[in-house]
């Protein structure tokens, strides 16, 4: 599990740095959706692109002292990647109290369309993703619906449209779809007469009103003195998952952090050895985040990050999905949402391939008025669920 969750920690980070450069504003994504979606499309690719989605999905770097040998070890590491996605997916399936989190796939493919036994039942075994058939030839509209109001119903009608109108047509085989829905609500609620409305700054001479969160109470706390910059662990009931928030101590000094951290850091920052119990008086603003990438936005960011072929109508040279060849990728598509309220958090993905408190004395002061990072993690798996900055009320 170590493995995947270091898999997922850098994807994500890395993901976010490109976005970063591309995009204002807030950004909000599911790591683990994308990783999921990227996983299944593995088994449908082979050759150079294979590798690029491999490469992507792994913690560490392919090599080989032979080809015979560097051949084997990639044929291994992708089973070993699907093997700890299975687990993992049965980790986050037990049952709570605490929260509900549900991570989803199923496979829409065209009625007539011949899609190999192998990679079928490879999906349903790894990802849990039957095969769903849907008339896309003569109805590709109503399937186009159909896809859409089944990630509606998995998200709680979080993420609608995920394929847009016009998206699906008749010449659409398959259309592979994840989603990814968290609802948890705080090991300690904040009490909502404490919100009260704050200044919040978009940078050193703007600023918004925003509702703002506040409490005093322990929390897993670090600082980080090379970066000026402090993180906080925030658990939901039963302390099985965080919400994690890296606060740079200057308003502007966002972006001076970013180029400077590491998905290593953030593995080694947030591990509870690190991390130390502190009293901290907290103020967090209550947002709601919701964001999308299209084909263009996700995939050239993607693209950027190596696996090109997969994502510019990659046209399968030996087809892992079907008999036939030139089976194209065509949609990678990404919707995801986070309302962060005084009872806890809710936040939704959907990922879709068309093929005024005082400060109390020796309390830590951790006042979320100007852009931050924010993740919730899955402390047992160590496994980033959902990343964003929040940055734009």
């Amino acid at each position: 599990m170590d493995s995947l969750a270091a898999a997922y920690t850098r994807f994500g980070f890395n993901l976010f740095q490109k976005l970063n450069k591309t995009k204002d504003g807030n950004i909000f994504f599911s790591p683990v959706g994308i990783s999921a979606a990227i996983g299944m499309l593995v088994f449908g690719t082979q050759g150079a692109t294979a590798a690029q989605l491999r490469k992507m999905l792994s913690s560490e770097k392919e090599a080989g002292n032979s080809r015979i040998k560097a051949e084997e070890k990639k044929i291994e590491k992708t089973e070993e990647i699907h093997h700890q996605f299975q687990e993992f997916l049965s980790e986050i399936g037990k049952s709570t109290n605490g929260y509900e989190l549900r991570i989803a796939n199923r496979l829409f493919g065209e009625k007539t369309y011949l899609f190999l036994q192998k990679y079928l039942d490879y999906v349903e075994k790894y990802y849990h993703a039957s095969l769903e058939p849907v008339d896309f030839v003569n109805a590709a509209d109503e399937s186009r619906k159909k896809i859409n109001s089944w990630v509606e119903s998995q998200t709680k009608e979080k993420i609608k449209d995920l394929f847009p109108d016009g998206s699906l047509d008749s010449f659409t085989k398959l259309a592979l779809v994840n989603t990814v829905y968290f609802k948890g609500q705080w090991d300690r609620e904040f009490k909502k007469e404490n919100t009260k409305e704050e200044e919040f700054w978009l940078n050193k001479s703007a600023s918004k009103c925003v509702p703002m969160m506040t409490q005093t109470h322990t929390y897993s706390f670090t600082f980080l003195e090379d970066l000026q910059a402090k993180i906080l662990g925030i658990p939901y009931r039963n302390n099985d998952l965080s919400l994690c928030v890296l606060l740079p101590n200057d308003t502007d000094g966002l972006e001076k952090i970013i180029d400077q951290v590491t998905p290593e850091n953030l593995v080694e920052w947030t591990n509870p050895g690190h991390m130390e119990e502190r009293n901290v008086t907290l103020h967090l603003p209550r947002f709601e985040v919701e964001d999308g990438y299209d084909l263009e936005a996700l995939e050239a960011v993607l693209a950027a990050m190596g696996p090109a072929d997969a994502f510019s109508e990659y046209r399968t040279d030996s087809p892992g999905l079907s008999s036939h060849s030139g089976l194209q990728v065509k949609k990678f598509l990404h919707r995801a949402f986070v309302a962060v309220t005084e009872e806890g958090t809710e936040a939704a993905a959907g990922t879709g391939v068309g093929f005024a408190l005082t400060l109390a004395p020796g309390y830590e002061h951790f006042h979320c008025n100007h852009p931050f990072l924010f993740f919730v993690r899955h402390n047992e798996s160590n496994s980033i669920l959902f990343f964003g900055r929040f940055s734009s009320p």
